[in-house]
């Protein structure tokens, strides 16, 4: 998707720190951080919400993001999901938030 700021990034066309990456994802701190540690997990192939992408997509990126909040993370880390407007997506790509650094509260909102 060419205005599509993730597909952006995956492509190279903006440049982020690559904290890890494979053929089918990439991951990369937040610009916007809403936790001390703040990482992104997305696909690097484009879909709007986790409900358009295949189930094995979620479980490689879920597992992406296990991986990564054990090594950046290892006291403790959230993973999060937002879909579309109500639960707070910003932008239009399927992606995974990796919370840390603090302690998380519960209920998050």
């Amino acid at each position: 998707m060419s205005d599509c700021l993730f597909c952006k990034i995956a492509a190279n066309q903006i440049p982020v720190k690559r904290l890890d990456e494979d053929d089918l994802s990439l991951a990369f701190a937040d610009i916007n951080p809403q936790a001390p540690k703040h990482l992104l997990v997305i696909p690097k192939a484009h879909y709007a919400t986790a409900a358009d992408a295949p189930a094995e997509l979620l479980g490689a990126l879920l597992a992406k993001a296990a991986a990564l909040g054990e090594r950046e993370l290892p006291n403790g880390y959230r993973i999060v999901i937002n879909t579309r407007d109500d639960g707070g997506q910003t932008v239009h790509h399927l992606h995974l938030h990796l919370l840390g650094g603090r302690h998380m509260g519960w209920p998050p909102g």
